[in-house]
């Protein structure tokens, strides 16, 4: 075997029991399912108001606006954070054959974490909020989650940077998203509230705003995907060397995309275009990453019909190459005069966030849960297989249903129609979607259900595993 092509495999060692703190990584996945839970009922509550059905209107605490804000915050920091860094957990001792730098801080990292989360939350309630679109966290609470980020680089950094030999791509994706989160943590929340403003604070805001999603959750959810998807197929990847024109392209092109939410604004033209031509590139710089994925699954086809962890893989993969065909067209000044402030920009960061990460991160849930709590399966493969329908279709839903809303709205602003007509033409697609936001969240409930009934069921290292009393049972090594 060529260096390349042991590269392309992951490296599973025999035991690792030393090197998996399997309770932590237990605690982050529980973490992150509850925050799903506060994260998804807001948004369901802030849904409410569009079809005139607001339960709590004229109370300040309960403020759509504030709610909206709990909602997104809730995703990125508390779900989506907390899952990436109980998987890292899980993965990167694997990869390195070595333990994280410190359990001590790895315990000091998650309570700190659940800290930043909730008293970020608690803020946004209060209206401590700054004016920047997904850097709404207090200004007192930067400093600590920027520490945090920190310490989490120098955890998982150790392990990697002590390794020999060929390093596994997913290593590559990890070593960038610590550092780059890091960097873009620190310019998006400190830049444009102390030192820049104007237009040049405009501009950072936006680099920001993509720079959360393309050089955090993207090689995060990248690099695991690289990991656990091998490891179910027992096979390699189909090309190493598209696996690394994947990593490259996405470190070259998009630090600079994210000045295309600013498109018609006064930052300088030349930047504009630069933004727009840089993020057509990474669709292609996608595509190669999908081809490689779709390559690797030449042959073991019916996994998607047989291991649910792979259908919410490629499901997510399908939607991510979905999201930046979008982009490549939605980042263009000829699109942007339609769909610009419409409710197509929701429902493209539902299908990046949720059919995305959110699918992939579920997907390393149902993959993991039963090795984490001791069990020998999961309590209802039914339960399973209700959450996967109910989330796919509801999220799928969502997006079309968003997406032709976006377009009649965009259309009626650009003809000058009344403000009203544009609100009574809207009533009927914010119904659908708060309906799909039902489903989703029904199906996230079926699935909190089942992780609890699981874990019941699941027994200490060593000692005997209780038989389940009801439902379809799948073995844990599927």
């Amino acid at each position: 075997m060529t260096q390349a092509s042991a590269a392309a495999v992951p490296k599973e060692p025999p035991a690792t029991s030393d090197l998996v703190d399997v309770r932590l990584v237990l605690w982050h996945f529980t973490a992150g399912m509850v925050f799903l839970a506060v994260a998804i009922l807001a948004g369901f509550l802030f849904s409410l108001q569009f079809i005139q059905r607001y339960p709590v209107a004229g109370i300040e605490l309960f403020s759509p606006g504030r709610w909206r804000m709990v909602h997104t915050n809730g995703v990125a920091y508390g779900f989506l954070a907390n899952v990436f860094l109980g998987a890292l957990y899980w993965a990167v001792p694997r990869l390195t054959l070595r333990p994280v730098y410190s359990r001590r801080l790895s315990w000091f990292i998650f309570f700190a974490w659940q800290a930043v989360v909730l008293a970020t939350a608690v803020g946004l309630v209060l209206g401590h909020a700054q004016a920047l679109e997904w850097g709404e966290t207090p200004v007192y609470v930067d400093p600590v989650a920027l520490l945090g980020l920190m310490l989490v680089a120098v955890n998982f950094l150790a392990p990697i940077f002590q390794t020999s030999g060929p390093m596994y791509v997913s290593l590559w994706y990890f070593i960038a998203a610590f550092i780059w989160t890091v960097l873009v943590y620190a310019m998006g929340n400190f830049l444009p509230q102390y030192f820049v403003g104007g237009a040049a604070a405009g501009a950072i805001g936006g680099l920001f705003i993509h720079d959360l999603v393309g050089l955090f959750v993207t090689p995060l959810g990248w690099g695991l995907m690289y990991y656990f998807v091998p490891i179910i197929l027992k096979k390699p990847m189909w090309s190493h060397g598209l696996s690394l024109v994947g990593f490259w392209g996405l470190a070259f092109f998009y630090p600079l995309t994210g000045i295309h939410h600013f498109l018609y604004s006064p930052i300088p033209l030349f930047l504009q275009h630069g933004a727009v031509i840089t993020t057509i590139a990474i669709e292609f710089v996608v595509t190669t990453v999908i081809i490689n994925f779709f390559g690797t699954l030449a042959g073991r086809g019916d996994t998607l019909r047989t291991n649910l962890p792979i259908r919410w893989f490629y499901t997510g993969m399908v939607f991510y190459f979905v999201t930046c065909l979008q982009c490549s067209f939605q980042t263009t000044l000829t699109f942007q005069k339609i769909i610009h402030f419409t409710d197509w920009v929701v429902g493209h960061a539902h299908l990046v966030m949720l059919g995305v990460f959110g699918f992939w991160l579920l997907g390393i849930i149902l993959y993991l849960w039963p090795r984490l709590v001791g069990s020998n399966a999961w309590y209802s493969d039914v339960l399973n297989s209700w959450h996967y329908w109910l989330t796919m279709l509801g999220t799928l839903i969502m997006f079309l249903d968003l997406l032709v809303a976006g377009l009649i709205q965009g259309y009626l602003w650009r003809d000058l129609s009344p403000w009203e007509d544009s609100l009574r033409a809207s009533m009927p697609f914010w119904l659908v979607r708060t309906f799909s936001g039902v489903m989703i969240t029904v199906g996230q409930f079926m699935f909190f259900w089942n992780c609890y009934k699981s874990w019941r069921l699941g027994a200490p290292a060593g000692a005997p595993r209780r038989e389940p009393s009801r439902g379809s049972m799948a073995p844990a090594t599927a």
